[in-house]
This record gives C-alpha cells, sequence and structure tokens, in this order.
C-alpha cells in the first residue's frame, strides 16, 4: 500500500504510517497457549518426577517455517531443554517429562518480547510452587532442594532471594512470591512483593530481580533494562488481553487495550551476580519471571491460585465481598 501511495507522487518523499487502530487490529498477536503439570512427591516431600505438557499455537508453524515439522516445535520449549546454546530447565528431579502438543489457529501470531519463555516461565514456576505447597515445604526450599545440579540457576534464586528479605515478616495482607528462570543465555530470578484488595484489586508494591548476564559491561544499563521488564511483564500481566468478536479484534486503542499506569509500578531493585564465564542477553530474561512471581504472591497473600490471564478479569475471584 505505502508503495502505490507514494508513486502517485513521483519525485516527493512520502510517509506512510497505520493508525493505532489499524495497527491494533491488523498485528501478529502474542501465541495463546496452556499447559498442565503432574508432580511426584515423596513421603519427605521431596520432587520425585516432574510432567509438564504444553499446548498452543506454533510461531514457527505460521510462518512455514522447516523449524516447524509433523506438529513439532522445540522453540515452543523455550526455557524447558538443554541445547548448545539454548536454555535450561534449572531443576532435576529424577524423573521428568516435558511435552508440546501443537494447536493452531487461524490468527496470525509472531514473537513478543520473550518471545516463549514467557510462558513457560508462568507454567513452571506456578506449578513448583503449587507442588512446594502440596509438601508442606516453603517455596524457596523446595526449589534449592532439586537445583544441585544447575549452581547458576540457584545463584539467582538466592541472590533474590536474600535482597528481598525471604522469610522475613511482611504487613498484613501482603503476600510474597519467588520464581527462577533461564532464557537468552541469561539466568533470571524475582521476589514480588503483592497485596490483594478487598475488590480483587492487584497492587504490585515491590519486585527484586537478579540477573546472571554472564559479563556486565555498563551496570546502570543493565539495570534499566530490568526495570523496563517489570513493567512491561506486569503491564500484559495485568491488562494484555486480545479478543476476537464476529471476526474482528475487538480491541483498537489504549481505551480497551491499557497498559501499565505510573501508578501501577512497583518500587524495582535489581541484583547483579554475573559470573564473568559467558556474555547473556540482558533486554529480554527478565520479563519471565515477573509474572509467576506475582502470582504465586497472590496464592501466599490469599490462599487462591490464579490460573488464567490477564489478572483485571481475575478480580471477581480475588475479592473477599
Amino acid at each position: 500500500k505505502a508503495a502505490a501511495v507514494g508513486k502517485q507522487f513521483p519525485g516527493v518523499p512520502v510517509k506512510v504510517l497505520w493508525s493505532r487502530e489499524e495497527d491494533i487490529t491488523h498485528d501478529y498477536f502474542r501465541p495463546i497457549s496452556q499447559a498442565r503439570g503432574v508432580a511426584g512427591i515423596d513421603a519427605a516431600g521431596n520432587l520425585v518426577a516432574l510432567q509438564l505438557r504444553v499446548s498452543g499455537q506454533s510461531i514457527n508453524a505460521f510462518n512455514n517455517s522447516a523449524a516447524a515439522k509433523d506438529g513439532r516445535d522445540d522453540r515452543q520449549l523455550q526455557g524447558y531443554y538443554e541445547k548448545p546454546g539454548d536454555a535450561q530447565l534449572g531443576y532435576a528431579p529424577p524423573n521428568l517429562l516435558l511435552e508440546y502438543a501443537m494447536r493452531n489457529t487461524h490468527l496470525p501470531v509472531g514473537p513478543w518480547r520473550g518471545v516463549n519463555t514467557n510462558q513457560n516461565a508462568v507454567y513452571m514456576e506456578c506449578f513448583i510452587d503449587e507442588a512446594a505447597h502440596a509438601a508442606g515445604k516453603d517455596p524457596l526450599e523446595f526449589r534449592r532442594a532439586v537445583m544441585g545440579k544447575h549452581p547458576k540457576h540457584l545463584g539467582v534464586l538466592n541472590a533474590a532471594a536474600t535482597k528481598a528479605d525471604w522469610g522475613k515478616p511482611l504487613p498484613a495482607g501482603v503476600g510474597r512470591g519467588i520464581a527462577q528462570f533461564m532464557g537468552y543465555g541469561s539466568y533470571s530470578a524475582a521476589v514480588a512483593e503483592v497485596s490483594v484488595g478487598k475488590d480483587g484489586t492487584v497492587k504490585v508494591h515491590r519486585m527484586v530481580l537478579a540477573l546472571n548476564c554472564g559479563h556486565v559491561v555498563n551496570p546502570d544499563q543493565v539495570a534499566a533494562q530490568v526495570e523496563g521488564s517489570v513493567a512491561y511483564g506486569l503491564s500484559a500481566a495485568m491488562h494484555g488481553e486480545i479478543t476476537v468478536d464476529k471476526g474482528r479484534i475487538a480491541e483498537t486503542n489504549f481505551h480497551t487495550y491499557p497498559i501499565l499506569k505510573l501508578a501501577e509500578m512497583p518500587k524495582v531493585e535489581t541484583v547483579l551476580v554475573p559470573t564473568f564465564d559467558f556474555w547473556g542477553g540482558v533486554g529480554e530474561p527478565t520479563i519471565c519471571v515477573v509474572t509467576p512471581a506475582v502470582l504465586n504472591a497472590i496464592f501466599a497473600a490469599t490462599g487462591k491460585r490464579v490460573r488464567d490471564l490477564p489478572l483485571r478479569n481475575q478480580a471477581a475471584m480475588l475479592s473477599r465481598a
């Protein structure tokens, strides 16, 4: 279209822009997905088996990429598998089964900052939290017990927990949640402090994030990226939703697709724990631990598990009215 318009004005520079309404309603959207987890816990409360089955759209399949073939797409399990240069899970139970079931729709899908590590961290870290609760264990200690083979994962987990004063009392009504994950060559962990109002409104008061990206050249720039990750992740967790009504995208602008407001932004503290033995990413890794840390904190505050996002749709379930 831009070329067709430009041809009408030979020799004159022409700038053509989509309106925000056109952009939102005709974009490539983040893939929809869901997961089912099963855990085996022995009499001592140890994790001895873990199965997680993820189902959802494949970006590679939509793009007709050779990376998605015969219903298989390793990219959809980002953060779960280990290959040269790729992420690894961080947990090492004696029995482990990770699966992906490709379920595509006609809606166009594409990468969202952090791509598949975002939902995969939610599935894994919220389920690990549920397993810890079922075992009667502290969520931090439960994770530590099954991370012995992954010292870099454990390093960021401990750094975030220490900085966030894990285990110390919080004000009444405030819950604390934790999560860890790896993606884009870096190791991340987060602790969130959250309260839930009587009407079910979620308030994130504080987030502590630890990052090991190997080498750190500019600490201030890395911290800025982490802070931006929190804003990005919380915006999606609390508000982000695209719906289809009679074949059309219903959301058209910020009045129907809200983003995080300044008043909703928590205090963010960044802990850098570089091991100076590799070069990892900074722009995308820490987004994925934001949402599971918040969801686990909501459970700590209310005793209720959120299993669907965004949080603005969960107010009725979380309310105490």
